[in-house]
């Protein structure tokens, strides 16, 4: 099963990292790039905490969480260098 369709990252990949490094979900996202894609966590970020929380027995509040990243919108080198030609 895939829990982050943005970087492709499964739930056994997510499971094994934990179970290999006892990661908290800053960990695991570093190690795995879930919730690092185009949509910055917005639709896997609960779902890796939970599984976290699932296989640590942490509770995710008293670790540093995952934040949202508001996805960039893509701009050309002219618009971005000042030249509007």
């Amino acid at each position: 099963m895939i829990v982050c369709r943005c970087e492709e990252v499964s739930y056994y990949e997510i499971v094994e990292t934990v179970k290999k490094y006892d990661c908290s979900s800053r960990e695991t996202k570093l190690r795995t790039r879930a919730g690092m894609g185009y949509c910055g966590g917005r639709t896997c970020r609960n779902m890796i905490d939970m599984i976290i929380a699932d296989h640590t027995g942490k509770e995710t509040p008293q670790q540093i969480q995952l934040k949202y990243q508001t996805p960039i919108r893509p701009i050309s080198f002219g618009e971005f260098g000042g030249n509007n030609r």
